[in-house]
């Protein structure tokens, strides 16, 4: 089977993707260090790796920005930039979950996005890397070599592969692959971004099952104690040691490398069941971006993606942790959709996610209506929706603001109380919806030695 290639947008880049074989997508990620599709294709022992795995899957090569068929003139060579080509990669599955492969210096940028988009990763397998540069030790053997890097490059590569592999045709034709599919400028400065890379702090939050696999032989350059710190730091892992003279994963012996892949790919994911949409009524909670265009112009379009990544990530963790369901076709970077059974917790999610958004920089419309929803795959539709999206947009920067159904619901909902904002037009609506702003609740001091009254037409929940 000779693999076709298409190609992916990724901003101005474009990456050249393929796919082998049919079923739940496994992406094998690429860094600027790895050969490309053609050459892996050309090295007879990974090409029957790779059919092999194709039997139970659809497997997904492409290359990096930098490399390969790949756009080879890139100006953003940063892990940032390579996390953006694996979220298109993903995207353009159109599936809504993928596992991903992972080795060496793809580890930090991968880790990244399992971390940021914890519902589009099913399960994730970590292959002798690390989520800090620092804590890659070249061997003796590659180190050695650095001064070829600019005096003769191709030699560097050379000898490189055939350290790697050994004197083999194998190494022969790696060797190949990379003096025409590596380019030197992305490779030195994706790698000095590399060494600089720590991404510790997002372990906790990588949500899927994961192997993390260490290279026993020292060529690998990274110690057992590394891969031990990595899986111990992720909740859901697990560490298989392997041993492999030469070579890659990719090209290694089957049953000693890949077979414990794909034993971990077939098992039943053990990660907790996800709450169900809610057929019927539900209490929709609508969050959008305060002016994202002039933040995004203000703040750079890469600065601006990271913080809300960020607070996209933590918009999920606060809205999971009060019982309600984050919409997976709705996370669209700058604003989220989830659903709930309860108008206590919308509410109070609603609340949190506003001093999520103020903490982190990028202040929030939170709109908050109830209503009949159609349920489609991992969505929610309906007139419903739109009535939420439309209040949303009515809230000053961090306030939440409800329509009377939810304040009708909301009457046993201790600590807050209601501002009565009126009846609202609402775009696209053909009747007025009446609007409420939630207040917190005045303390019993304030409200006992001094403190002001509630607003006239304002009303307070009953406990």
């Amino acid at each position: 089977m000779q693999p076709h290639v298409r190609y992916v947008k990724s901003g101005d880049v474009r990456l050249a993707v393929s796919t082998l074989g049919e079923g739940h997508p496994l992406v094998i990620v690429s860094a600027t260090n790895s050969i490309g599709i053609e050459g892996l294709w050309q090295i007879p022992g990974i090409r029957r790796n790779v059919e092999q795995l194709a039997e139970g899957r659809k497997v997904v090569l492409y290359d990096g920005r930098g490399v390969g068929l790949s756009t080879r003139d890139v100006e953003d060579l940063s892990g940032a930039a390579a996390e953006r080509d694996l979220e298109a990669v993903v995207g353009d599955l159109g599936m809504s979950t993928v596992d991903l492969l992972v080795s060496t210096f793809a580890g930090p940028f991968a880790i990244m996005f399992a971390a940021h988009h914890p519902d589009k990763v099913r399960k994730l397998i970590l292959v002798s890397t690390v989520c800090r540069g620092r804590d890659f030790n070249p061997p003796r053997e590659l180190h050695d070599l650095q001064n070829l890097v600019e005096s003769n490059w191709e030699l560097y590569l050379q000898t490189q592969s055939l350290i790697i592999f050994g004197w083999t045709e194998e190494g022969r034709r790696w060797a190949e692959g990379s003096c025409s599919d590596v380019n030197k400028d992305a490779y030195l400065r994706s790698f000095a971004d590399f060494r600089q890379s720590d991404v510790s702090r997002l372990l906790p939050q990588v949500a899927c099952p994961t192997l993390v696999m260490h290279w026993r032989e020292r060529q690998a350059g990274i110690s057992l104690e590394t891969s031990k710190d990595l899986a111990a730091a992720i909740p859901d892992a697990r560490l298989l040691t392997f041993s492999r003279q030469r070579g890659t994963l990719l090209s290694g012996d089957w049953d000693s490398t890949l077979a414990p892949v794909v034993n971990f790919l077939d098992e039943s994911s053990h990660r907790k069941e996800q709450p169900q949409l809610p057929h019927g009524t539900a209490l929709i909670l609508f969050a959008d971006i305060v002016d994202s265009t002039a933040l995004t112009e203000r703040l750079g379009d890469a600065a601006f993606r990271a913080k809300a990544r960020d607070l996209d990530s933590a918009l999920r963790t606060i809205i999971q942790d009060h019982a309600g369901t984050p919409i997976e076709g709705k996370l669209l970077g700058d604003g989220v959709l989830a659903v709930f059974t309860s108008a206590r917790q919308a509410i109070e999610t609603a609340l949190a996610c506003g001093r999520a958004g103020n903490d982190g920089g990028l202040p929030l419309h939170l709109g908050l209506h109830a209503g009949d929803v159609i349920r489609e795959d991992n969505n929610v539709y309906g007139g419903a929706v739109n009535i939420a999206s439309r209040i949303s947009g009515l809230s000053v920067p961090g306030e939440v603001l409800v329509s009377e159904t939810v304040r009708s619901l909301a009457r046993t909902s201790a600590g807050v109380r209601f501002e009565d904002r009126g009846e609202q037009a609402l775009k696209g609506i053909d009747d007025p919806v009446r609007v409420w702003a939630v207040l917190k609740e005045p303390s019993r001091l304030s409200r006992t030695e001094g403190g002001s009254p509630p607003k006239e037409g304002s009303q307070r929940v009953k406990d």
